[in-house]
């Protein structure tokens, strides 16, 4: 049934667009960050070069001439960006980020060198992230921002940070900036390994829809449009997808997406006000112990908990607003979101209910709001010239969050529930001064404050209220350029908040026992020395050095509904990136990461711990004492190569490379390498009209999407006869045995060879 009504969707999404007239435009004189590509924006009309739409005024600034994107629209660069503060830091075009072959809208953040974005649910879930040899979860240390609006969720109901960006349409992305370590004071909460900011087009020149579909039940239909509205441009955007995946039990994605627009003005002198909404709900295979799989239990791609899934939605409106002028700028960025989460998961089967199962439910839904504003002054000193932003950065959620028990998403028994009001205000200050043409300074300081009450209503010994403040210092160096290469030094501190309902805790809801709470805000330090060189003609190579130190914490976790104990811990590491344009036809890039993730100190409690399994193998048990950090990762490195130009045959091929990771403590457990080749073929036509193959997983890799390693039970596990005897008799496992389960290479599986083929169109 789904693939006989989306053709007629794509078809109506058609019918509702109308042509639009695009603009030339004028070459742009500033330098981009990395010199990849400068962020586009949209022209709309020949008399003024315009962001997207048209002032009526002199414009504030030049840009480039349109050129067309790999989605068919035409793209210009926007808004000057400022010098880079780092090695590491670069702005992505729109154009580059759809240059390449997507399996989900995630992956558009894989533009950042080193980061690894993969899934190991169903894919309306947020996705799992890695960078710098940190597993980010679902978004902790990994600040995310789409048209400055915060993605992550801070005390949320399936982890703290959670970053769900399946809103994200990929065709929408004007630029991707990427920034990696403490080492910038107007980076807040969750950004201490890295902050990705997407800003959003403003205007297309000409409509455009596009129908996609594919392997496994993938259909996809895609439309927008633009044009003059008043003194502004109103754009207009939407997207249905469908897709089952290979597995067993069928995904049934269901997916609807829409933008509405409104700007005026320049990038740097104008505003826009936008408004999104999003719908999702899916079936999930989740992770899978290897053993299941061995055993010939389940397939490859088989479910053990076939009731597993979800359902989100998220509403939002923000506003953007930008004045400059020779002596100064003013930014100001205001959000209000509305989002839901129903999420349904069994990791460990029968290891703690041996009747219904381990199924459980976890809830958020919550309402959010903030305002961002800054204002940098242009000055000289003693003939040095100087650039000071001051600003400040706010945030309230108000969030209803709970954890339960379920069986095939059948209500069992309450864990948590709990009502969170939290605050926060950040203020920053930071001075770039320009000593000589070839030597500058960055200087600066943060300051937060966070502020929370919790009301637990199902444990009401576990609700209180709790504040926090700590202060972040910032400075960098960079000298040259010098044979067209220069050098960064970084230094800094960053934080990253805990889940309020850790910091109030005080008890366990499971049995009452005391339970350590957590920090409010933990610390976080980082340095980082590189070099970038365009010495080559068309070749931008940046090599960077790093170090990354945390601070012990007490965490919440989100599956259980308290707390666990986390050492310090220390990466070392370096990232190289290279992107080499020879010719107009043809692109190559090629990135390299590699990290030493270690915690520091001994770790005692464990070791006593360890003992008490009464000389059980480590492959039943694992986590001996160790020092390695499970799902840290070594290497991740990827290289790609695109070919063709604005019209004509076009294509691309992107080998991704995931290394190994310990998945315990000991490394009794190590995850498997994954190796992804995408590719992707097609002709443009002097109409606009495109056709195009997108291939994923071309080699067919076997390998892990993601993997773990804990303790679960099975029903055929033998385990589970010792630790529940039929009959109801006394266990004949330890108890310590019984609570761990069986140790296991927990793992998501690849997906296999698909093929995805779109029409596009322009109007």
């Amino acid at each position: 049934m789904h693939r006989s009504l989306f053709p007629s969707a794509g078809l109506s999404l058609v019918s509702l667009l109308t042509a639009v007239t695009p603009s030339p435009a004028q070459p742009a004189t500033v330098l981009s960050p990395v010199e990849v590509e400068a962020p586009p924006r949209h022209a709309a009309k020949p008399r003024v070069p315009r962001s997207g739409n048209e002032a009526g005024r002199p414009a504030a600034r030049h840009v480039a001439a349109p050129t067309l994107g790999a989605g068919g629209m035409s793209v210009t660069p926007g808004a000057a960006q400022a010098l880079p503060a780092s090695a590491s830091e670069r702005t992505i075009s729109g154009t580059e980020v759809n240059a390449r072959p997507l399996s989900r809208p995630a992956e558009a953040l894989e533009v950042a060198p080193g980061l690894i974005v993969t899934q190991h649910s169903g894919d309306g879930k947020a996705n799992q992230y890695f960078l710098r040899g940190v597993n980010l979860d679902h978004g902790t240390d990994l600040a995310i921002s789409i048209d400055g609006m915060p993605v992550n969720m801070r005390t949320h109901g399936h982890g703290q940070g959670y970053a769900d960006t399946n809103f994200l349409i990929p065709e929408l992305i004007s630029s991707v900036n990427v920034r990696k370590g403490p080492y910038f004071a107007d980076e807040g909460d969750f950004s201490s390994v890295g902050a990705i900011h997407v800003s959003l087009i403003d205007s297309v020149a000409r409509t455009m829809a596009s129908i996609t579909s594919g392997s496994f039940g993938y259909n996809r239909a895609f439309g927008v449009t633009s044009g003059e509205v008043g003194e502004g441009t109103l754009l207009v955007a939407a997207e249905a997808n469908l897709y089952n995946g290979p597995w067993d039990n069928p995904d049934k994605l269901q997916k609807l997406n829409g933008v509405i627009r409104y700007s005026q003005g320049t990038a740097d002198n104008g505003f826009s006000l936008t408004g999104m909404a999003y719908g999702n709900k899916w079936n999930s295979t989740d992770q899978v112990p290897l053993r299941a799989i061995t055993s010939g239990e389940i397939g490859r791609y088989g479910a053990l908990d076939p009731s597993d899934g979800g359902n989100s939605e998220r509403f939002s409106l923000s506003g953007r607003l930008r004045q400059t002028d020779l002596d100064s700028a003013t930014k100001l960025d205001f959000y209000v979101t509305k989002s839901k989460l129903n999420l349904w998961n069994n990791f460990t089967f029968f290891l703690s209910d041996p009747v219904n199962g381990d199924q459980f439910h976890q809830y958020d839904d919550r309402v959010l709001g903030g305002i961002n504003a800054s204002h940098t002054f242009k000055y000289n000193i003693a003939g040095f010239r100087n650039e000071t932003e001051v600003g400040i950065q706010s945030r309230y959620d108000d969030i209803n969050v709970s954890l339960g028990n379920t069986i095939k998403r059948q209500y069992l028994s309450t864990t948590r529930n709990d009502g969170v009001k939290e605050g926060s205000v950040g203020v920053f200050v930071q001075n770039t001064t320009f000593w000589t043409d070839w030597l500058r300074t960055n200087i600066g300081w943060r300051g937060d404050y966070y502020d929370t009450t919790v009301n637990s209503f199902f444990n009401p010994a576990n609700s209180g209220s709790a504040t926090a403040t700590i202060g972040s210092p910032k400075a960098g160096l960079v000298i040259g350029p010098f044979a067209k290469t220069e050098l960064f030094l970084n230094a800094g501190e960053g934080f990253h908040s805990n889940d309020a309902r850790g910091v109030t805790i005080k008890e366990s809801p499971s049995d009452g026992s005391p339970v350590d709470s957590s920090p409010f805000l933990v610390k976080t330090k980082g340095a980082e020395v590189g070099l970038r060189t365009k010495l080559i003609p068309g070749l931008t190579s940046s090599i960077a050095l790093f170090m990354l130190d945390s601070a012990s914490e007490i965490l919440f976790v989100g599956d259980a509904g308290d707390t666990e104990a986390s050492r310090p811990s220390r990466r070392v590491g370096f990232e190289w990136t290279n992107d080499y344009k020879p010719t107009s036809w043809l692109s190559l890039e090629a990135d390299l990461a590699m990290t030493r993730a270690r915690f520091r100190g001994s770790n005692a409690d464990q070791a006593a711990a360890y003992a008490e399994f009464d000389g059980y193998p480590a492959s039943q048990i694992g986590n001996a004492p160790g020092n390695f950090i499970p799902g840290a990762p070594n290497m991740i490195a990827s290289a790609g190569i695109r070919l063709g130009e604005a019209t004509g045959w076009f294509g691309a091929l992107r080998y991704r490379y995931f290394g190994p990771r310990p998945l315990t403590e000991d490394a009794a457990f190590i995850s498997p390498a994954t190796g992804l080749l995408n590719g992707q073929v097609g002709y443009r036509f002097d109409n606009g009209w495109r056709i195009q193959l997108d291939a994923f997983n071309i080699l067919d890799s076997k390998s892990d999407q993601i993997t773990y390693a804990y303790g679960s039970l099975l029903k055929t596990d033998s385990l589970f006869a010792a630790c529940f005897p039929a009959g109801g008799g006394a266990p004949t496992a330890p108890a310590a045995v019984c609570q761990t389960g069986i140790m296991d290479r927990v793992l998501h599986p690849v997906e296999p060879l698909a093929l995805r083929l779109t029409v596009a169109g322009r109007f």
